[in-house]
């Protein structure tokens, strides 16, 4: 494995502060795209660009034919970097990972990565307000498919560090700098397994640390050959686990799940949610934000994945219908009782890039007008004919709420039609204020700063 040099000098910053300022003022002001040009593939990505999808673009379902395109990983070209916008510079913080996803930060500063891939959990130290990425430690190892992480209770002093596994949820004991683990995991509950579908488990707490929030993905696309209840055992389902809850082997699937601390008083707390990740809550609130996974087969531009506040007791459609009341054909007619109680996503996002990681920005590096901007990882597509996703993009906040326009920030990682050198999982904000990106294609770590920053 090898780390990019230590802390976090910066290279590649350009321009004076004031052609700096006009730069970013310049991006602020392009108009975005919108109904038919919203809908590009990776050729028309460039940092800067800003996008805006609604619902009354959506084209009807099979417009065109679904495609079964999934990119090839090509090697990281030599010195090749993602692109972003002028005024921010990019560079390798660590490479070599075996499969990096999800990142996150200990109170101390101290950073966490799931490297799903090989079954581990890994640290990074920070001392002196910098990261040092030649002292990592793993963590925890012998893993199911680590994936989310959360330390508990929330502040400065958490005693465990909670993990999302696919069949279950650890916790190991933690004292703050710990790099390795103390103690081993201890088992705080169960969660829907199996061998197909998807496997990612997020996880984050609410801020008074009195629940903990799970997001577990559907097993199928699109629930195919799903039985039809009937309405007295509807009615007994939901009363259970909330409308438009899925039963047999999608039961407690697509949705968020909620429990005590302890593992304890497990319930539904949202459904209708494909596959839900990038648990976050937004900044100074306890409203609870994701990312979703649509569903395939519908058509290269359709239906959007989404980002989105998560509502307790709210169902957002899969899979008899998407982005309101759009009834999937597939499931046409079999459930008309859940067309008006469906809750429309804030952010739609370019049918099947994939996002996996969110992140409010709420620190200071970047220019003022970021604050309180989110950044969404795209992983990318492919259920498509062409390449979308593969690349990190900004989510417009004002007054804290969503425009449901989003930016294009850093882009790149396309080759071709075919071939791909990145896929964007996570994103983080360094206790410093830059912005942390996984990429797992080939185990890499980035991080983008502003040009601002002194070396």
């Amino acid at each position: 494995m090898m780390f990019g040099r230590m802390g976090w000098m910066v290279v590649g910053a350009a321009g004076l502060a004031g052609a700096l300022a006009a730069a970013m003022a310049a991006a602020e002001t392009v108009s975005s795209k919108t109904g038919v040009e919203a809908f590009s593939d990776w050729r028309g990505d460039a940092p800067g660009v800003w996008r805006h999808i609604r619902p009354q673009d959506l084209p009807p379902p099979l417009a065109s034919a679904p495609k079964a395109e999934r990119s090839q990983i090509a090697p990281r070209p030599q010195g090749a970097l993602p692109k972003t916008l002028d005024g921010f510079s990019v560079e390798t913080f660590a490479e070599g990972l075996s499969g990096p996803r999800v990142l996150r930060f200990a109170p101390n500063g101290d950073l966490f990565v799931t490297e799903s891939n090989a079954g581990r959990i890994r640290a990074f130290h920070l001392a002196d307000g910098r990261l040092e990425p030649a002292r990592s430690k793993i963590f925890a190892a012998d893993l199911e498919r680590p994936y989310g992480l959360a330390f508990y209770p929330p502040g400065p002093d958490p005693k465990y560090l909670y993990v999302g596994a696919v069949s279950k949820i650890l916790r190991f004991p933690y004292r703050k700098g710990d790099l390795e683990a103390i103690g081993p995991a201890e088992v705080v509950a169960t969660l829907p397994r199996s061998d197909t579908g998807h496997w990612t488990r997020d996880l984050v707490f609410s801020r008074d640390g009195k629940t903990l929030f799970v997001a577990v993905g559907s097993r199928s696309n699109v629930a195919d050959g799903h039985a039809r209840p009937s309405a007295a055992e509807v009615a007994d389902l939901e009363a259970r686990n909330g409308v438009g809850a899925s039963d047999g082997p999608e039961l407690e699937r697509a949705d968020v799940l909620a429990f005590d601390p302890d593992g304890t008083n497990r319930r539904v707390y949202a459904t209708g949610l494909r596959n839900c990740s990038g648990l976050r809550l937004r900044p100074d609130s306890d409203e609870l934000w994701c990312v979703v996974n649509e569903r395939d087969m519908l058509g290269d531009d359709l239906p959007p994945d989404y980002a989105t506040h998560v509502e307790k007791g709210a169902f957002y459609g899969w899979p008899w219908y998407y982005i309101g009341a759009h009834e999937d054909p597939r499931h046409a007619g079999a459930r008309p009782d859940l067309a008006t109680k469906i809750t429309t996503p804030d952010v739609l996002l370019q049918p099947h890039s994939a996002p996996l990681g969110l992140a409010f920005y709420n620190a200071d590096q970047f220019p003022a007008t970021f604050r309180g901007d989110a950044f969404v990882a795209l992983h990318g597509s492919w259920n498509r004919a062409t390449r979308t996703g593969y690349k990190v993009v900004r989510l417009r906040f004002r007054d804290g709420r969503p425009t449901g326009e989003y930016q294009d920030f850093l882009t790149g990682f396309v080759l071709d039609d075919a071939r791909v050198w990145g896929r964007p999982v996570d994103v983080a904000v360094a206790p410093d204020g830059s912005l942390l990106v996984s990429e797992d294609a080939n185990g890499v770590i980035y991080r983008i700063a502003h040009a601002k920053e002194t070396p």
